[in-house]
């Protein structure tokens, strides 16, 4: 049976079921999957978390490194973020070089570590306009079963907050916890039937119209946001996903 017709019944199905106010897996709309956070996973890296959200599993690592700063900021450590996404994870997945997929993935984590100011970059540099600490943060999926937006920004911040800089080990005096000052946490919605879904499994984003991530700090305040696929969402569409980006954060950085 080819996939644009295994679409069409999950489709079907999935319509069916938001049209009696019920997901697949028995959840609300603005109900997560069950989370699970370990984080020191990965000991050869500074900081690492394993995240499980539903059936959705990454790894995160954390390492860092001394080098050169970007011209234009001499005042600042440097973040590269990347997104491993292997086809043993899912049949969804291809071999070889970063698709469009795993670049979308490891920019929207960046970004909201970026823009929330997880890092207080101007502590990881070691000299002005010479030497700094550059960050690498890897994310690895194990097991794909929908919203891996979320689940990598969870790992994301797990890993910072237990991150120690390896000073020591480079010569640059005694180790210190990474200076961490925010968390960022992503909450990603999808619109199906003009229904708006919270945390989509892989079947749900298959047939949904529509993707909004909204990241948001410990403050309340927005600080990144990512639209994605074709359709669209109405105002105050956008409003509740905030609104829920705001309590469902919330109660993630509670299991910190």
């Amino acid at each position: 049976m080819g996939k644009d017709v295994v679409a069409d019944l999950k489709r079907d199905y999935i319509s069916k079921l938001l049209a009696k106010g019920a997901r697949a897996d028995g959840r609300r709309f603005d109900e997560m999957r069950p989370l699970k956070i370990e984080t020191g996973f990965v000991r050869s890296a500074e900081g690492s978390a394993r995240v499980e959200l539903g059936n959705t599993q990454v790894v995160v690592g954390v390492k860092l490194v001394t080098g050169e700063p970007f011209p234009d900021t001499p005042n600042s450590g440097v973040l590269t973020t990347n997104a491993e996404l292997i086809p043993m994870a899912s049949d969804s997945f291809e071999g070889g070089p970063p698709d469009q997929e795993s670049i979308e993935v490891a920019r929207v984590i960046d970004r909201g570590i970026r823009e929330g100011h997880a890092v207080d970059m101007s502590k990881l540099v070691i000299e002005p306009g010479k030497e700094v600490w550059i960050m690498f943060v890897d994310v690895h999926v194990l097991d794909y079963d929908g919203n891996l937006f979320d689940a990598a920004n969870i790992g994301a911040n797990a890993a910072l907050k237990t991150c120690i800089v390896p000073a020591k080990r480079a010569g640059k005096g005694e180790d210190y916890q990474l200076p961490v000052q925010h968390q960022p946490i992503s909450i990603t919605a999808v619109k199906i039937d003009d229904k708006i879904l919270i945390d989509p499994t892989h079947d749900e984003e298959r047939v949904a119209e529509a993707r909004l991530t909204v990241a948001t700090l410990e403050t309340g305040n927005l600080c990144a946001m990512q639209k994605g696929l074709n359709g669209a969402f109405k105002l105050d569409e956008v409003f509740k996903v905030v609104e829920l980006s705001r309590k469902i954060g919330s109660e993630v950085r509670s299991r910190f």
